[in-house]
């Protein structure tokens, strides 16, 4: 597959720089939904670049500071867990790509945006593609960027609060996650319209009321 196929079309119209967007964090309990916007250099290679979730997290970690070091821009976006529960979190992923977005245009004359899968309303064209992160070596590179920034923001979590086991299930709600809010109860940083979360919060209610 030519991963530079639609950045390569875009070029050879005269499009000089092309950004990349993409989220990660819509299914987590707790923290923000994180994006990244890239724009990538026309002679751009990293041979083995794909979806984030794909890769290892040696080879993420890898890939990170290789585009951080060669691309032409990089920002991040974010929707916090407060905005995400007030705007639902399909509404707060395609937020966090336009902050990502306009933070990249503050530096760099971005002309078109590929997007994975998610219509954007912004003043420049967009092309949302399905699996995007597969098939534009652009959304590929936003993908690790947006990957590896939030595993991090999960791992100082970890740090200070141990005993939920952040690091592992980076906030997914698997069993020993669930285990764990259920034990300890329920810190900053959760999605109060997340089902799980919002169980915790009625039980709270109901037993403060017996």
């Amino acid at each position: 597959m030519d991963n530079y196929k639609y950045e390569k079309e875009l070029w050879n119209n005269g499009i000089e720089h092309v950004a990349g967007v993409d989220e990660v964090g819509r299914g987590p309990l707790i923290g923000p939904v994180v994006t990244a916007c890239v724009v990538l250099p026309h002679n751009f290679i990293l041979e083995g670049l794909t979806d984030s979730k794909k890769l290892s997290e040696k080879k993420r970690d890898m890939y990170y500071d290789y585009i951080m070091e060669n691309a032409i821009a990089v920002e991040i976006g974010l929707c916090t867990p407060e905005e995400i529960d007030e705007m639902n979190i399909y509404s707060a992923s395609r937020e966090a790509m336009i902050r990502a977005i306009n933070k990249v245009r503050t530096k760099v004359n971005v002309g078109h945006v590929l997007s994975d899968a998610m219509p954007i309303d912004i003043d420049i064209p967009v092309t949302p593609i399905v699996k995007g992160d597969l098939k534009s070596i652009t959304i590929s590179a936003a993908s690790v960027i947006a990957k590896v920034t939030r595993d991090r923001m999960m791992y100082e979590l970890d740090e200070k609060y141990p005993l939920y086991g952040f690091k592992n299930h980076k906030g997914y709600p698997t069993k020993k996650h669930l285990e764990a809010i259920s034990k300890y109860g329920l810190i900053e940083g959760y999605r109060k319209t997340y089902g799980p979360v919002k169980k915790i919060l009625e039980e709270g209610i109901k037993n403060e009321n017996k």
